[in-house]
């Protein structure tokens, strides 16, 4: 007889959709968020990295093109000091952003079974 048909493959098939629903929350609120969380962090450090802001904000006193006269050091520091405040701005923004995607990322699943229950109450009139 036949080891596998249409029932078989059927049923294996509607468990897998129900495992994978019952699952899936538990995967987004726990493995997915830690996943999210480390690329959201390597994100950052990457535009740290891009932005140099960290060398910008050691180097601030270190006078520019070997200038040590005070007139070098004053203008050094001036200028060194706008580009930290840019800079810093910057990835604050970055920052922000970051923020912003966990916290869509934890309220996805809420607002998606949110808006399933509104339509399934306006569709059936309840």
């Amino acid at each position: 007889m036949f080891k596998h048909n249409f029932l078989t493959y059927g049923s294996q098939i509607v468990f897998k959709i129900i495992s994978d629903i019952v699952i899936f929350p538990i995967w987004w609120y726990s493995l997915g968020l830690v996943e999210m969380i480390k690329k959201g962090w390597h994100f950052l450090h990457q535009r740290e990295k891009a932005l140099g802001f960290s060398i910008w904000l050691k180097n601030i006193f270190v006078p520019m093109y070997g200038q040590y006269d005070w007139a070098g050091r004053i203008i050094s520091f001036f200028v060194r000091l706008v580009q930290v405040i840019f800079r810093g701005l910057v990835l604050i923004f970055w920052l922000i952003l970051y923020v912003i995607s966990i916290i869509l990322w934890l309220a996805g699943p809420i607002f998606l079974f949110l808006a399933l229950f509104f339509q399934l109450i306006s569709f059936y009139g309840v």
